[in-house]
């Protein structure tokens, strides 16, 4: 039987990508501009051909060269910089956030690539920020002027599909997108609590200590579950933390790239590795570059359990359009 075809923009380290080639989907290119990241990329994908360039300078020609036809499937997660509610820099003009912000402009491209190439079905990841203002009705403007008349703005928590962090994501599509939600959570313990301390030893990858100061190592010895070290205003003066003690018997806080943990029994910033499982990614998924960059290629995916979720949705709807 013949796989359904996807390909994935703003491909990132491949959260969203591992969880539809798990239900079988063949991944048949992948778009990424930055290159440490798109190596991670392609050293999990390997049969994946990813084109490490700007979005604005790709079209659609260029991608049917390679793959020779249009995909089943598109997904993608433009960045969310210009719409997100923790951006205390967030334009006040919405149209401005989507037509003018440098980051905001690339959902435009997403939109241009569903257009040009025509998916059976198309699913766009962003925070739910990007509905704020009256956004949502520009979206479904944009999408119907490129032939998609139905629109749907499918909000998903992560931790209902087995993520054993908070995510609160919203998946733009011209489907919907109801995965069935698991009846029981994935805690913290239940993803790190089986890992060995930080030590080469052991061989896993991404499994390093995160050296901090003396001073900063002390004031994390005082955090009880739950309490933060950093405190800062978002947008419209909203109250966030970081470096937070995790609570081992919860799910953990929203994982961001610039967000760091405190490992909830020993007073020590999670590895990479115990940082990327509370994103549901597999030990064997690799991330490169320098220690930041690794924290935020895991930040910024779409966390595999979700992924996975999405994407049994999304398989039971073209069998089931394939019957009709």
């Amino acid at each position: 039987m013949a796989m359904y075809t996807v390909i994935d923009l703003f491909a990132g380290a491949g959260g969203f990508t591992r969880g539809f080639v798990d239900l079988g989907f063949k991944i048949l290119l992948a778009i990424e501009n930055h290159e440490i990241v798109a190596e991670t990329y392609k050293v999990n994908f390997p049969d994946v051909h990813v084109i490490v360039e700007d979005i604005k300078k790709v079209h659609a020609k260029d991608v049917l060269d390679i793959i020779g036809e249009s995909p089943d499937v598109i997904i993608g997660g433009p960045p969310c910089e210009a719409f997100t509610r923790a951006n205390p820099r967030r334009r006040k003009n919405p149209l401005e956030r989507l037509y003018e912000d440098p980051l905001g402009v690339l959902v435009l491209h997403f939109i241009r690539f569903v257009g040009d190439l025509r998916p059976r079905v198309f699913v766009m990841e962003n925070v739910p920020g990007i509905m704020d203002d009256g956004l949502d009705e520009v979206l479904r403007e944009e999408f119907k002027r490129v032939g998609y008349e139905e629109i749907y703005f499918n909000r998903l928590y992560a931790e209902d599909y087995g993520n054993p962090s908070h995510r609160h994501r919203v998946f733009i599509s011209n489907i919907k997108i109801r995965p069935k939600k698991l009846k029981k959570r994935v805690k913290v313990i239940d993803a790190i609590g089986d890992l060995p301390p930080p030590d080469p030893f052991y061989g896993i990858p991404n499994h390093e200590y995160v050296p901090v100061s003396k001073s900063k190592q002390k004031r994390m010895a005082k955090l009880r579950w739950g309490e933060a070290l950093v405190y800062y205003r978002g947008y419209g003066g909203r109250v966030l933390t970081n470096y937070v003690r995790l609570h081992p018997y919860k799910i953990a806080p929203t994982v961001m790239g610039s967000s760091r943990f405190v490992h909830p029994f020993e007073d020590r910033i999670l590895t990479v590795r115990e940082q990327a499982r509370l994103m549901s990614f597999p030990d064997n998924h690799v991330f490169l570059g320098g220690r930041d960059i690794q924290f935020n290629q895991v930040g910024e995916a779409v966390p595999v359990a979700l992924s996975k979720a999405i994407a049994s949705v999304v398989l039971k709807y073209l069998k089931e359009e394939k019957e009709i």
